[in-house]
């Protein structure tokens, strides 16, 4: 009998010693809110585009790091003159764009200067307005010779808006992108999902995934049935935050909160009647109870905040209370305007925020005297008729991009603010390199929109995320609107 149990005992160690392995899964699903409009970061504001390709397909000479530093991107390095007017920036070696072509100094040159042109259709012109010249000196090097300093010059070279790209694929980015990053563009499923797979030439650190897939899934209930199902490995951005909890008690699943960049405002058109009227945008921003639409809208995933800043900055400051929620007040400015029984469209996109937060708002505005007609959007409609046309009254949305305070002074901006002393106050800023009198300056922006009530500030967007527990390397917070892939991998 003894013998018989050694020799079954040892036939059994056998068959599990000779098992294989289990394979460790080397792909991703992972679920976005939005669908970009196309999938070239020059030449559209979407942050949908970021989501997908920023870091992933496309890199700048400059990146942002998880943790929002400012760290070397295509550019190993970079010199500034004494003057604060000249970037010399070298270039790594043995870069290729997905096409098989090399990466020059020339090619730096050419997506700079496309991007400051006369004709650039880049969403955000104001990065490169303080270029006076681009030369490449040879292969690696290029010299970028500033009009005026500005030592936010290695910031804004971090965007996704000032990617490198090649004048032979910059024209079809839009549906075939061609950058230099770990991920290649494989597909794009119109309505269902963009697939990446790894650069098997990537001139840096190799991504440890083969393939990725980003499904774009707005609706909460959707999104939510998805996770359950493990149909989607992670979404970063979650839009059902009323699911989390049972999400986080579920030992498949973590839940990751953190920080955006994403101030979440109703933006208000300064250019139209009576918005035109800064007694009228006051009495509007006291009559939102910021924490009501945190609470119903996002199931308190978020910051109160009274201006278009982020808390997390050290430049911030709390100017919650010149907004406050105050009712009565709201009604007297209404009054002392001459704009009792106001009507305005309310137009949301579809994010849950500004689909649920609107409708709150809107509910708000109503218990003061103003009336709304909410005009649900898609993303594509938001971005021609609000963003492009400014053709609207009143809109939610949450501007992810890092430190984008500058909007605020561009006259044709879709709100319309561009006042002369907000522009005064930006160009001292550009002018100056001490760390905290550049804060000073940023306060003094904070309080000049806050005080002229350009939009309401409603509350800073969390980073509220689920993902499951094998995967590591997704970033936590949100410095940029990115969804970088670059470390992510599976653990067993």
């Amino acid at each position: 009998m003894r013998q018989a149990l050694r020799i079954a005992t040892v036939l059994v160690l056998a068959v599990f010693s000779a098992a294989p392995a289990l394979a460790q899964r080397t792909d991703i699903v992972v679920g976005l809110v939005l669908e970009p409009p196309h999938l070239d970061p020059t030449s559209n504001a979407a942050a949908a585009i970021d989501e997908v390709v920023y870091a992933n397909v496309f890199e700048g000479l400059t990146r942002f790091a998880p943790d929002g530093q400012i760290v070397p991107g295509l550019a190993e390095s970079w010199d500034v003159s004494e003057d604060g007017l000249v970037y010399t920036f070298h270039i790594a070696q043995g870069v290729t764009f997905h096409d098989g072509s090399t990466l020059t100094a020339e090619d730096v040159v050419f997506s700079l200067d496309r991007a400051r042109g006369e004709d650039s259709v880049n969403a955000q012109k104001f990065l490169f307005d303080d270029i006076e010249s681009v030369e490449a000196s040879d292969e690696s090097t290029v010299v970028v010779t500033l009009a005026r300093p500005n030592g936010n010059f290695p910031f804004n070279m971090a965007w996704g808006d000032a990617v490198i790209v090649a004048p032979e694929s910059a024209d079809t980015n839009t549906t075939n992108p061609i950058g230099t990053g770990p991920f290649r563009f494989e597909s794009w499923r119109q309505g269902d999902s963009v697939t990446l797979v790894r650069n098997e030439d990537y001139w840096g650190e190799a991504a440890l995934l083969d393939r990725a897939t980003f499904r774009f899934i707005s609706d909460p209930t959707a999104a939510f049935a998805a996770m359950m199902a493990e149909d989607v490995d992670a979404f970063p951005v979650f839009p059902a935050p009323e699911t989390l909890i049972q999400l986080q008690s579920d030992p498949r699943f973590e839940v990751v909160v953190g920080t955006t960049e994403g101030e979440t405002i109703l933006a208000m058109n300064n250019r139209r009647e009576p918005l035109n009227n800064v007694l009228v945008r006051e009495a509007i921003a006291h009559a939102i109870d910021r924490q009501a639409v945190i609470d119903g809208a996002m199931f308190g995933y978020g910051t109160p905040i009274g201006t278009h800043f982020a808390p997390h900055h050290p430049a911030y400051v709390d100017l919650t209370e010149l907004s406050v929620y105050d009712p009565e007040r709201s009604r007297e400015l209404l009054a002392e305007a001459g704009s009792e029984d106001l009507r305005l469209s309310l137009a949301l996109p579809p994010p849950v925020y500004a689909r649920r937060g609107g409708e709150i708002i809107a509910a708000q505005l109503r218990a003061v005297g103003i009336e709304t007609e909410i005009v649900n959007v898609e993303w594509a409609q938001w971005l021609e008729q609000v963003f492009g046309n400014g053709d609207f009254d009143l809109t939610v949305i949450s501007h992810t991009e890092p430190l984008d305070i500058e909007i605020y002074g561009r006259e044709d901006y879709y709100f319309g603010y561009g006042a002369p002393e907000f522009q005064e106050i930006w160009d001292e800023l550009n002018r100056t390199a001490d760390p905290e009198a550049r804060n000073a300056l940023l306060g003094d922006l904070q309080r000049n929109i806050s005080e002229n009530f350009v939009n309401a500030y409603i509350f800073q967007l969390a980073k509220a995320g689920v993902e499951r527990v094998e995967l590591e390397g997704l970033w936590v917070n949100a410095p940029t609107q990115a969804t970088d892939l670059t470390k992510v991998h599976w653990v067993q």
